[in-house]
């Protein structure tokens, strides 16, 4: 198991089109980071505006 993997992996390094999948699932991952991060500030600051809001009301 271990040695197939192995062999796998191998194969893998020097072929270009294994690192450009590997370089856009990064990307991917950041984008996603940066959504969450976002939705999560932009989430806190509607909550304190309809609390506001509904204070003023």
């Amino acid at each position: 198991m271990l040695q197939a993997m192995r062999i796998h992996f191998r194969a893998l390094i020097g072929n270009d089109k294994a690192a450009t999948a590997i370089e856009y699932a990064l990307i991917a991952s950041l984008i996603a980071a940066a959504i969450s991060v976002a939705v999560a500030a932009v989430g806190t600051n509607a909550s304190k505006l309809f609390t506001n809001l509904a204070g003023k009301l």
